[in-house]
């Protein structure tokens, strides 16, 4: 008798850990909880280096995952505006990429990422290596750190829609 009772204690025991094990889902208080665990998974590279990667003849690919009307006023020099709300359904579609003219990336090409000041970009460089991207990096500070390094060194489109610079996009 008390056998079977240690074994249906150790039976309710075990069962109940696996079932805490399995509804333990990670919550989040904040969004910067979120971009912190993200930064601990992804490569920062300062606007200095970005602009070595982009002045040799190095292969890469700069994804800008700002929205577009915070993308045409300005941006990196060659960088292909791929918002962060879309990135992950084009990233690897062939269709986009023969629709933007450019060969859709491997899995192991170099990508750098970036968006307004850096929190997006972490999150977009964290996704794409959780996508199976391997040599995947974030601008540090985003497009607001280029800027401040380099303000004459950048392109725009021909805006066609009016947005004051404010915090749009905020992060």
């Amino acid at each position: 008798m008390k056998k079977s009772i240690r074994y249906s204690l150790f039976f309710l025991f075990g069962f109940a850990l696996t079932i805490i094990g399995c509804n333990s889902e990670k919550t989040y208080q904040t969004v910067e909880d979120i971009v912190i665990e993200a930064q601990a998974n992804i490569t920062l590279i300062s606007p200095t280096d970005l602009k070595t990667i982009i002045d040799t003849a190095e292969m890469y690919l700069i994804l800008d995952v700002r929205e577009k009307y915070e993308h045409d006023p300005g941006y990196v020099p060659g960088a292909l505006n791929l918002p962060r709300g879309i990135l992950e359904f084009n990233i690897a579609k062939e269709k986009y990429w023969e629709n933007v003219g450019l060969y859709m990336p491997l899995k192991n090409d170099k990508i750098i990422v970036y968006c307004k000041k850096g929190k997006r970009g972490i999150l977009a460089a964290d996704i794409l290596q959780k996508m199976g991207y391997t040599n995947v990096f974030c601008l540090e500070g985003g497009w607001k750190a280029w800027q401040m390094k380099f303000p004459l060194d950048f392109e725009r489109n021909e805006v066609t829609h009016a947005v004051e610079e404010s915090d749009a996009g905020g992060c």
